[in-house]
């Protein structure tokens, strides 16, 4: 079987970068009056996920020391619903993989699976972290992005983790399934507002990041206006998101997924397949592969169900309980189900070009990423070069080579040229 030849694209994106990090949190922290805002010696639960966001240990670490000098008690709680298996130590393991430990923040972190009931809003009961809940005040650090299965005026950001990363693996599944009735946006910002309402939460820190998986943005973002910012800031998250430079692949290899890359393993923002229909996505990728998972994500392969194929490798690597409880706890167990799976890539590679369509493998259009965060560097078959020189954005870096493989039927690392 023949295959196409591969060239090496680099892709440009145009968004700012924050380079002072850490001087950029304590500037947001004093523009909002965090000394007015926490009284010396109160005690404030601070929330952190499970997505594997750009310099979180830092920004993280920075937090704790501003709240310090003001003279409070800040300590860590996993804001993550059901990730890490819905139990303490997954959670604990989780943060301690994004370098969120005791002695890297310089603050206890206080794991627990326990709610407490806040009442109802539309006939769901709303759940809160218990030690969240027992602190005087609360601040959240989020990214802020498109969600990979909801589409809304608020996705992703300090609202969803107000609600379902503090309301652990009880609430969040509550949550879920009442997003199936209601809708992403309408369950976030009722159950959110309610949470609100009790006056616990005291700020955010608000992240947006540019295409080279960079911090490009961060802001403070006083309680009240979590809704307001969570929507302003969507806009810039969605305008920065990297994309694929080609829109309808007969195949896309994905080196790795996992839940440090996105909620769903891969973003469908850039691979499509949302939950909604594969009509309108944009790219339409008529055949996904995925190789491997992350370290990070330790056995969760949340997402697997979008690809057509994997490696067998990959599905001996999956923690399906996990996994399950995940897909379980989202209400969608779609994501869990598993793709076709052969030993090699070679293998999968065939079976994916064969199931394709009528292009011969070797006229094929094939990208592959490293992952759904790094598109600024990837290869793309010599079939979609029309479709590179009509964007702007695109340069073509290295000639074409052909697809190869090593002595074990597997694709070699992705290893791109230096940069100019």
């Amino acid at each position: 079987m023949g295959y196409p030849r591969m060239l090496e694209v680099r892709q440009r994106f145009d968004a700012p970068r924050v380079d002072d990090v850490a001087g950029t949190v304590a500037a947001e922290l004093a523009r909002i009056g965090v000394r007015g805002r926490i009284q010396p010696g109160a005690t404030v639960a601070i929330g952190v996920g499970s997505r594997g966001i750009t310099n979180l240990a830092l920004v993280v670490r920075t937090l704790v020391g501003v709240l310090k000098e003001v003279g409070a008690r800040p300590f860590v709680v996993p804001a993550m619903g059901s990730h890490g298996g819905a139990t303490v130590e997954g959670q604990r393991a989780i943060l301690a993989g994004y370098g969120i430990t005791e002695d890297g923040i310089g603050a206890p972190i206080r794991a627990s699976m326990e709610t407490v009931d806040l009442g109802a809003t539309d006939g769901v009961p709303i759940h809160f972290d218990r030690t969240a809940f027992e602190a005087d005040h609360v601040a959240i650090v989020n990214r802020v992005k498109p969600h990979t299965n909801f589409a809304g005026e608020i996705e992703s950001g300090l609202l969803k983790m107000t609600t379902i990363g503090l309301g652990k693996h009880t609430g969040a599944a509550l949550y879920h399934r009442a997003i199936v009735d209601h809708g992403f946006d309408h369950v976030v910002r009722s159950a959110g507002q309610a949470i609100l309402a009790r006056g616990r939460i005291a700020f955010g820190l608000a992240l947006v990041e540019n295409g080279y998986d960079e911090t490009a943005l961060v802001e403070a973002v006083p309680a009240a206006a979590f809704p307001e910012r969570d929507q302003a800031l969507l806009v810039l998250a969605k305008r920065w998101l990297p994309r694929l430079p080609v829109h309808r692949p007969d195949l896309l290899i994905v080196d790795e997924m996992g839940k440090n890359v996105s909620g769903s393993g891969m973003d469908t923002n850039v691979v499509g397949r949302k939950p909604h229909g594969r009509l309108e996505d944009d790219p339409q990728v008529k055949r996904l592969f995925v190789r491997e998972l992350t370290p990070e994500t330790r056995g969760n392969a949340y997402g697997i169900g979008l690809a057509d194929f994997a490696t067998s490798r990959l599905i001996r690597a999956i923690d399906y309980r996990t996994t399950a409880v995940n897909s379980l706890t989202a209400a969608n167990p779609e994501a869990a189900q598993l793709p076709i799976h052969f030993d090699t890539d070679r293998e999968v590679i065939d079976a994916a070009l064969a199931s394709a369509g009528l292009a011969p493998p070797e006229r094929a259009r094939v990208v592959r990423i490293r992952n759904t965060l790094h598109l600024d560097r990837l290869l793309v078959s010599e079939a979609c070069r029309a479709e590179l020189a009509a964007r702007g954005n695109v340069e073509i870096v290295e000639p074409a080579h052909e697809l190869a493989f090593d002595e074990a039927g597997n694709l070699p690392p992705l290893r791109f040229a230096a940069q100019p």
